[in-house]
């Protein structure tokens, strides 16, 4: 289906002008449903031509879905379909259908294509987590031939200088790759006996020392022109699992994960990162739901006590420690009507295609309101907008 009124809209984006940083402000609301005092209601902030209303259900819907093909090797009939007629966001790419920098390059040229073709001819979002280390702990580094070599442990006990040559290393590496979304770096203040302290995933126990590194990647990766993620919000350095494998709860109260988890995300985002992934654990001091189904979190936590003005992305919405809430489309549906702007289905291609029927009807009825789902289609569209097919 395509764009109502869409000749305007194609030839505005053609040539749309690259965005700064996505840091909060205090143009958007708590929902991030009012516009800049300069933007039109409905337009994209840098593209104030570009008109969201004029988006169908169906486009709407899909500016929220990530979707995978892990399951499947290559991108499928049903994904590529979505692309062409611009109704999703993006994809995940993991090692099996992309081993190496020439393999992912392959994929993305080969995708990017189609979004050019599409009623919405932006560079789709191409995702990777590149934290770095030698590959064996989760979420290091996906690409085997691509830095940073060092773990997130062992970049801070190098130093901030380490910390910022690895991110510039990785956004390069990255960009060649066709990859412009680092889902990286960590920003979670580890604790001892965390699973992430396990891993060699955090940089360090100290706010100061987390946040310090963390900008230091953040500013290497964007000269790199690649997008950088923080997570996983509001802090998942004390967790004894990792909700890839089990619940996780993390009972600190809320002055700690304000004070010490939320506040080393802060220098991340001064530096320029583009994004912000939520938990998929639970943190019954602020709600009884995990952090990437709670508007509670995604809403009052990092809109309005943090002010992001960004793209919020949920963990893995397939993770096994998200199993009690429902099917995967079901998880999507209700972590986008708790205010995340991009729904990440990082097992089978099925469940993204799924999640994108069910938010499209969600759109239709109105369990998620039209303004509702225009916000987060502006901001995932100016990041879209912002960043290169390739490098």
């Amino acid at each position: 289906m395509l764009l109502r009124r869409m000749t305007p809209a194609v030839s505005v984006i053609a040539g749309l002008a690259v965005l700064g940083p996505a840091c909060g402000s205090a143009s958007n609301d708590a929902d991030g449903t009012a516009a800049a005092a300069t933007t039109r209601p409905g337009t994209i902030p840098g593209a104030s031509k570009l008109d969201v209303s004029s988006l169908t259900d169906r486009q709407l819907a899909g500016q929220r879905v990530i979707a995978t093909f892990r399951d499947t090797g290559t991108p499928g009939p049903q994904l590529r379909r979505l692309i062409r007629r611009g109704e999703l966001a993006g994809v995940i790419l993991f090692s099996r259908e992309a081993p190496d920098i020439a393999a992912a390059r392959r994929l993305a040229d080969q995708l990017q294509a189609e979004a050019r073709r599409s009623p919405l001819p932006l560079p789709l979002l191409v995702m990777i987590d590149q934290e770095g280390g030698d590959g064996r702990t989760t979420g290091a580094r996906r690409l085997r031939d691509a830095p940073p070599r060092r773990s997130a442990a062992q970049m801070g006990a190098a130093g901030t200088a380490t910390a910022r040559a690895s991110g510039r290393e990785a956004g390069r590496a990255l960009r060649r790759a066709g990859v412009n979304v680092n889902l990286a770096p960590v920003a979670d203040v580890g604790r001892a006996g965390a699973a992430l302290r396990r891993e060699g995933r955090t940089f360090g126990s100290s706010v100061r020392a987390v946040g310090r590194l963390t900008a230091a990647f953040v500013t290497g990766q964007r000269s790199s022109g690649v997008a950088s993620t923080l997570k996983h919000f509001p802090g998942f350095g004390a967790a004894r699992v990792n909700t890839d494998d089990a619940p996780a709860r993390i009972g600190l109260s809320t002055s700690t994960l304000r004070r010490v988890d939320e506040a080393a995300f802060v220098p991340g985002l001064k530096a320029g990162a583009k994004l912000v992934m939520l938990s998929n654990a639970v943190y019954p001091a602020l709600d009884t739901l995990p952090a990437t189904l709670s508007r509670r979190i995604a809403h009052t936590e990092l809109r309005t006590r943090l002010r992001f003005g960004g793209v919020s992305v949920s963990d893995d919405l397939e993770a096994t420690g998200l199993n009690r809430y429902g099917s995967p489309a079901t998880r999507a549906l209700r972590s986008a009507r708790a205010g995340v702007d991009l729904v990440l289905l990082g097992r089978r291609a099925s469940s993204a295609v799924a999640a994108h029927e069910r938010l499209t009807a969600a759109v239709t009825d109105g369990r998620v309101p039209r303004a509702q789902a225009e916000a987060a289609a502006r901001r995932v569209l100016a990041l879209r907008s912002s960043l290169r097919a390739g490098g």
